[in-house]
């Protein structure tokens, strides 16, 4: 048996067979780019998958070997990839800058960071390992723009609709373009260095020969604009990088905006962190201590036993123990099948986080359905639950060696979990207006009670919603 085999026999363990047959073919047939910052979600699609089967099972074979993962900070205007790194810990900047789009962006967690997964060169060597040796096109759809861009096969034809001209210059060396400035905006672009020029042409055509002399090197320097008028350039070009360069004059019109709209799902970085598989492979090795990062939405939710010391008196240390273990298996399993994951257990209490509201709240009503079912399986009302819901922006931090989350929208959930009676779930305004969240309701035929809240800690009243 090779190493090969040996690595997908092992991952047949403890991943879903269909998804670990579909990678294994992937790994063994597919072409090399199909195999590299793979995107997890279309991968599913494509091959008719459970999408969190998928992503636990490229995470399952991440941590054997057969993938390596990796954080993409994205520009949420052109889609290109702003910086890349095999983990989450160098998303360390204030703010990344695209000279592509001369924009800049305060890095969130919900849209500006994907997650790939690219083969791991002792499985399999495929092209992108060597990104100075791909073609122009495939560097482009490869390594330049995200798996967030759903390129078309022909992306050399489409590029070719809005480019003047293009080079591949060495490291070392200078080239000069002779070339005609049609009347557009244009913009001088390498994907490599991310060294970009704007260039305005307007005015009347000229016969005399303009000049421009462009050096690119490892230092991004701010975009500037140059104006020009319509007619021949002399476009002198160096390159002082360690590496080659592949500089393009583009039209910046509708073909390539067109070209950069065209967008599918990704998986990002706040939905991998909100995935149990990957907490429980990846607990302790995501975040510095001192990293801050941002989420825009983030959905929690926090359980409580509801009289738990008088459940140790009522039946004995040894029964309400079992109970309590119990309770918390059902709720890792409620927690897991519902795409959430379950950040930490204090006492009786757990804490989870969700992607989005209505999920934590299907997690809920089915919490509540379990501790109905062991109630009456035992017949007797010992395991009352208290769920609390709350949506809203955080922070992404480490805590006692894990990740964790701080924030007001925490604290509001926590306080919001404190108000819950032993059945009904307390939840905010912000969880019952998400239109899926709220199609649960109408398809439950559940009803909820507002009230206002004075929550401990929290200046303003809080609007509350008590679902029966």
């Amino acid at each position: 048996m090779s190493e090969v085999e040996a690595l997908f026999s092992v991952l047949r363990q403890s991943a879903d067979a269909d998804c670990v047959a579909a990678i294994e073919r992937s790994v063994r047939e597919a072409p090399d780019r199909a195999l590299c910052r793979i995107n997890v979600l279309d991968f599913a699609a494509k091959h008719r998958l459970d999408e969190q089967r998928t992503i636990a099972a490229f995470l399952h074979a991440t941590r054997l070997g057969v993938f390596e993962l990796l954080w993409n900070v994205l520009c949420p205007g052109c889609g290109g990839v702003l910086d890349a790194s095999a983990t989450l810990k160098t998303v360390n900047r204030d703010e990344y800058h695209c000279q592509l789009c001369a924009a800049g962006y305060k890095p969130t967690l919900d849209e500006m960071v994907e997650v790939t997964f690219t083969v791991n060169p002792r499985v399999r060597r495929i092209a992108a390992h060597d990104p100075d040796t791909l073609p122009e096109v495939e560097y482009y759809r490869q390594i330049f723009w995200s798996s967030g861009v759903d390129l078309p096969e022909a992306l050399g034809d489409s590029i070719g609709e809005f480019t003047i001209d293009s080079i591949e210059l060495p490291p070392g060396e200078r080239a000069v373009l002779s070339l005609q400035l049609p009347k557009d905006f244009v913009i001088l672009f390498d994907p490599v260095t991310h060294g970009s020029q704007f260039i305005d042409v307007k005015g009347e055509p000229t016969r005399e020969r303009q000049t421009l002399s462009i050096v690119f090197n490892k230092v991004t320097a701010p975009v500037g604009t140059v104006t020009m008028r319509p007619g021949p350039l002399r476009l002198s070009l160096e390159n002082r990088a360690d590496r080659r360069v592949l500089p393009a004059l583009w039209i910046a019109g509708d073909k390539l905006h067109h070209l950069l709209g065209r967008r599918r799902p990704f998986l990002t970085a706040k939905r991998l962190l909100t995935n149990q598989t990957f907490r429980d492979l990846f607990r302790t090795d995501t975040l510095d201590v001192d990293q801050r990062l941002k989420i825009t939405s983030l959905t929690f939710l926090f359980t409580d036993l509801k009289g738990s010391t008088a459940l140790y008196e009522r039946v004995g240390d040894l029964v309400a123990y079992d109970l309590v273990r119990e309770h918390f298996h059902v709720l890792y399993d409620v927690v897991r099948a519902e795409a959430g994951a379950v950040v930490k257990t204090i006492g009786d209490a757990v804490m989870a986080t969700f992607s989005t509201p209505d999920r934590a709240l299907a997690a809920a009503l089915r919490m509540r359905e379990e501790m109905a079912r062991i109630n009456t399986e035992r017949r007797n009302e010992d395991l009352l639950l208290k769920i609390g819901i709350h949506e809203g922006p955080c922070l992404a931090v480490r805590l006692n060696d894990t990740q964790d989350y701080f924030g007001r929208t925490v604290n509001i959930a926590a306080r919001v979990q404190g108000l819950a009676s032993s059945r009904a779930i307390h939840v905010t305004k912000s969880v019952v207006e998400d239109p899926n969240a709220a199609k649960i309701l109408e398809t439950s035929g559940l009803k909820p009670t507002m009230r206002r809240a004075s929550l401990r800690g929290i200046i303003d009243e809080t609007t509350v919603y008590e679902i029966p």
